[in-house]
């Protein structure tokens, strides 16, 4: 019985097939299947196809990147592993799998529709199911068959030194994915524990570089139940933090935090101490529940980190470790509302690597110091020195995407649209595919008047992710503003699936409740909004609109005040005196109607009005 596009299997399958993929795990680890496919692929792909994808094709195929030459780098990809500081958000395996989407999708309208075969999708490691979810989603059904099998056949039973035997030719032939499935798989079934933990400590910590971080916790756990911290505790330690990170990043703090309160009970190491309260003091400041964050929690410990580090004999570890923990306690003052005092940390952190560090050593700390600084300058109202630190950012590292959504939206803050798009539109072109540049660029359509450019960028965003929940909220209002009640209405619902207190969602909700007549449901989801986000000037202007049609003009009246409260904006003011001249308050609304044509004298609605 086969699952997935096509549940039963005919005599013939619709388009020839590939040749046929295993997905077990416990083969080649993460992408499993995905270096399988790019390995049929790969030959007949034209070389600017293949450039084009390289990030993708590279990290999914390992083993292929003697063929694959890198057009796209970011300074880490050249960094020892202790160097690459920052930790990859669990969605970056989504960008690789519609990266790898595209590369298909493109590959086979040049080449003919194929049919994939997977076996053992059972056993496949995550990456792989979402890379199955998104070749699904993304490449047409006539291009691509995807057809998934489960295991079908009891598994064999062998001895340990036939474990070890398979695990030493493995070895020899010296692959990468061999040494993410089967090797660990092998060691840890075998006769020498050391020899199993030497083959999960390669295996986490690629994972962990990588971003494939439910690998790097299924490892990392079994691997901890064979280290000893007595016997080799640098090795025992580094299989737990990467472990603890992992989890971290999955959203699982509960059991990042155990793993930490272990290590402070196991060792007397003053790094680890010092890296445990830390990591514990970020895991209670960035809780993805928000009613569990704890800011005071989180200083105490980062302090504590701060009084260890502080004390390192070697003035280099000293400067790196301390500006670590003090960029933390940064990210802490933040949210105890004192961006002031984060930016004195900041800048202390700077000047110890400067001071400390030799030049051009730890280049990915600095330059992150440089980002929060700039992060921070703008919440200060000091946005050209935030633009000139970005810059310097994204001089040192022009391969990471992520910069330019920072300085664009920085550029689209001041007022620089042609920009702040430029830098959106790098974003698009130097790293895998991700759906904020679309989404951004959207804001600035939004603007500009152009809606319909809005929505085929938020179309796209939302291609590269349908649970992209700002992605939905925008389109959901955008959808309700050009009339499209039904597709906004499924938008505002699936998002608020994923998210219910969301106040845009809710705010575009009662826009269509309004629409569609279901005025006792609109007053709820507006009032929702309000409740969680007593500031949203949609949702005041929405109820306010909602309360005109209803026959409350004083209400409309009220509540248009508190939308103009985010800024004077003519259609708010136009829209309030129709309510005052209702409320038979005709004076206030020729002065609405006079301040709103000076805002917009072109507004030929306003024009009228006055002269009536």
């Amino acid at each position: 019985m086969s699952r997935g596009s096509h549940p039963q299997e005919s005599p013939s399958l619709p388009a020839p097939p590939l040749p046929a993929v295993d997905a077990d795990r416990r083969l080649r680890g993460p992408y499993t299947a995905g270096g399988a496919i790019v390995s049929a692929l790969l030959p007949t792909a034209r070389p600017e196809l293949v450039a084009r994808y390289d990030i993708e094709l590279r990290a999914v195929a390992p083993d292929l990147r003697d063929l694959i030459p890198a057009r796209r780098r970011s300074v880490a990809a050249t960094l020892p592993s202790a160097e690459r500081i920052l930790v990859h958000a669990p969605r970056r395996t989504l960008r690789l799998a519609n990266g790898l989407a595209e590369f298909v999708r493109e590959h086979l309208s040049e080449t003919g529709p194929r049919t994939l075969v997977v076996e053992n999708a059972d056993l496949a490691d995550p990456t792989d199911l979402e890379l199955l979810t998104v070749l699904r989603r993304r490449v047409p059904g006539e291009l691509l068959t995807v057809v998934t099998r489960e295991r079908s056949a009891p598994e064999e039973t062998l001895g340990a030194g036939r474990h070890d035997a398979l695990a030493d030719e493995l070895e020899r032939e010296g692959t990468v994915g061999a040494r993410l499935g089967a090797i660990p798989y092998h060691r840890e079934r075998g006769g020498d524990p050391s020899k199993a933990v030497e083959a999960f400590l390669f295996a986490v910590q690629w994972c962990l570089d990588e971003g494939y971080h439910d690998a790097v916790v299924d490892l990392g756990e079994r691997a901890l139940r064979l280290a000893d911290p007595g016997d080799d505790p640098g090795t025992w330690w580094r299989l737990l933090h990467s472990t603890a990170t992992a989890l971290a990043a999955l959203g699982r703090e509960d059991d990042s935090e155990a793993l930490f309160d272990l290590a402070r009970r196991e060792s007397v190491s003053p790094v680890v101490h010092a890296s445990a309260a830390y990591a514990t003091g970020m895991l209670k400041v960035r809780h993805r529940d928000r009613a569990r964050r704890d800011p005071e929690a989180a200083l105490a410990l980062v302090n504590q980190a701060i009084a260890i580090s502080s004390l390192l004999p070697d003035p280099r570890e000293r400067a790196f470790k301390l500006g670590f923990d003090l960029n933390g306690r940064a990210l802490v003052e933040v949210r105890r509302d004192r961006p002031a005092k984060a930016l004195e940390l900041v800048q202390e952190a700077v000047a110890l690597a400067d001071r400390d560090l030799r030049p051009g050593e730890h280049p990915i700390h600095r330059l992150v110091l440089l980002a929060n600084r700039a992060q921070l300058a703008v919440m200060l109202g000091r946005p050209e020195e935030a633009l000139e630190d970005l810059d310097a950012v994204i001089a040192a590292d022009p391969g990471y995407p992520d910069y330019y959504i920072d300085r664009g939206n920085l550029l689209h803050r001041l007022g620089r649209m042609d920009a702040a798009v430029a830098d959106y539109e790098t974003a698009t072109r130097v790293g895998p595919p991700f759906p904020e540049p679309y989404y951004n660029r959207a804001e600035i359509r939004f603007s500009a008047g152009d809606h319909r450019g809005a929505l085929a960028d938020l179309d796209h965003a939302l291609e590269l992710d349908p649970e992209f929940v700002d992605g939905l909220a925008n389109r959901a209002g955008l959808l309700a503003a050009l009339g499209e009640y039904a597709s906004a209405r499924a938008d505002a619902e699936s998002g608020l699936a994923i998210d219910p207190a969301n106040p845009y969602l809710l705010c575009a909700l009662g826009q269509v409740e309004t629409a569609e007549g279901h005025y006792g449901r609109a007053r709820t989801a507006f009032d929702r909004a309000l409740e969680l986000a007593p500031s949203l000037a949609a949702a005041w202007a929405n109820r306010g609109l909602l309360a005109f049609e209803t026959g409350d003009p004083e209400g409309a009246v009220a509540d248009f005040t508190r939308a103009l409260d985010a800024g004077e904006d003519p259609a708010l003011l136009f829209n309030r005196a129709m309510a005052l001249r209702a409320a038979g308050r005709d004076g206030e609304a020729v002065a609405d109607l006079t301040h709103a044509l000076a805002l917009a004298p072109d507004d030929e609605d306003i024009r009228r009005e006055l002269k009536s």
